[in-house]
């Protein structure tokens, strides 16, 4: 059922400054934040690619002391966050800047909730669980998609459990995010489309959300718009920082609504995924999406015709069951043209995993607020589709 138009909401976001080169004004926001010894958070990807050390550059020229964490993997992992708060400690650090995707940035809000509050970093798995308020933290995104550096999120692997678990808390905010489309000119083709097919997924969640509100509406439809329009044409032209502006747009516009919102069925079943299969999240997401527009579809059809219209569908008289088949049409297309035409099989799921997916999948906090919700039976489903 469609919420009251004006239900009370909040709405919370990190200072940002948006643009080319914006990753060069680090070291005037360490020393507004009173900084004296800095722990750049990044991982060996980003090292290669020269934006730690662009970022190291500014912080050495100003007088920072620093030091660098890089044991950062993808889907952050417990023993990596602990390490990095003994880091932390270590070297006397007061700040962090995290350097890198979501996997650098959740990891450093992980080192910072644990530097602050002296617990083990799974204590605060769930909602509102995070007592004290982080050290300072810069992030600079690297990647157009996970929106980490203005969110509410961070999501961290426990290897241990096999799932990868989500800390919700307003005290995990950044203090800014200094947003530079010009870092994303070094993602491989396979990174982009993984990143932005997550963008589009949180864009998508957010506005069926059953938190959703008129100012998410605006950010989440407008990067629906962006992804749509602008995913393949950075495919096929890398290097045209326009398109790679536009969809690291994209990616803060679907942060600031998803951070928000929260998300729904994609994400806690992608992030059961992902704690099995170490799989990239982008991915699973990608995978999973139409099967779930196809459950969800009833419970807020306009919705998802809004949507349809903001990926370029023609929705004018179109009966709801047309638009259903005619969205998953569109979305399938989309995200086999960005390259990803494969299959849950094919990153290594078998039916044997469903159940225990299933189960991690529904106690996800993710999926509170998704506009229908699902039994055990029907996660299972979907899986099985997505197989």
């Amino acid at each position: 059922m469609e919420q009251d138009e004006f239900s009370l909401r909040k709405f919370v976001a990190p200072e940002f400054i948006f643009g080319n080169d914006a990753r060069k004004l680090v070291a005037r926001y360490a020393k507004n934040f009173g900084a004296r010894k800095v722990l750049l958070v990044t991982d060996p990807g980003v090292l290669a690619a020269g934006w730690t050390d662009d970022v190291i550059t500014t912080l050495k020229e100003a007088g920072f002391d620093y030091a660098v964490y890089s044991s950062v993997t993808s889907n952050p992992k417990v023993n990596e966050v602990e390490a990095g708060a003994h880091f932390y400690q270590r070297e006397g650090c007061n700040a962090i800047v995290a350097v890198g995707g979501g996997s650098p940035m959740d990891c450093a809000k992980g080192i910072g909730i644990v530097s602050a509050n002296k617990r083990d970093v799974r204590e605060f798995e769930g909602v509102d669980k995070v007592e004290l308020s982080m050290p300072p933290l810069i992030c600079v995104p690297t990647t157009a998609g996970s929106s980490a550096d203005v969110s509410q999120f961070a999501i961290i692997t426990d290897a241990d459990r096999r799932v990868k678990y989500a800390i919700i808390s307003k005290m995990i905010v950044p203090d800014v995010a200094l947003i530079d489309p010009v870092t994303t000119t070094s993602m491989p083709s396979e990174l982009t489309a993984d990143t932005a097919l997550d963008a589009l997924c949180h864009a998508i969640e957010a506005f069926v959300s059953t938190a959703h509100s008129p100012i998410t509406d605006l950010f989440a439809l407008q990067a629906i718009r962006l992804v749509s329009s602008n995913l393949l044409p950075t495919l096929e032209a890398p290097d045209n920082r326009n398109f790679r502006g536009r969809m690291m747009l994209a990616s803060l516009e679907a942060g600031l609504a998803f951070s928000n919102t929260s998300l729904g069925l994609i994400h806690a079943m992608a992030h059961s995924l992902g704690g099995l299969l170490d799989a990239p999240h982008g991915e699973c997401n990608a995978l999973l999406l139409p099967y779930i527009i196809d459950f969800n579809f009833d419970a807020v059809p306009d919705r998802y015709m809004l949507i349809g219209e903001a990926m370029g569908l023609s929705t004018m008289g179109m009966a709801p069951d047309d638009m259903r088949s005619a969205l998953h049409s569109k979305i399938t297309f989309f995200r086999e043209s960005a390259g990803i035409t494969h299959t849950l099989a094919r990153l290594g799921v078998t039916k044997s995993d469903i159940p225990e997916l299933a189960l991690k999948a529904l106690n996800d906090p993710c999926i509170f607020t998704n506009p229908r919700q699902p039994t055990i039976k029907d996660i299972e489903a979907i899986y099985e589709k997505a197989l």
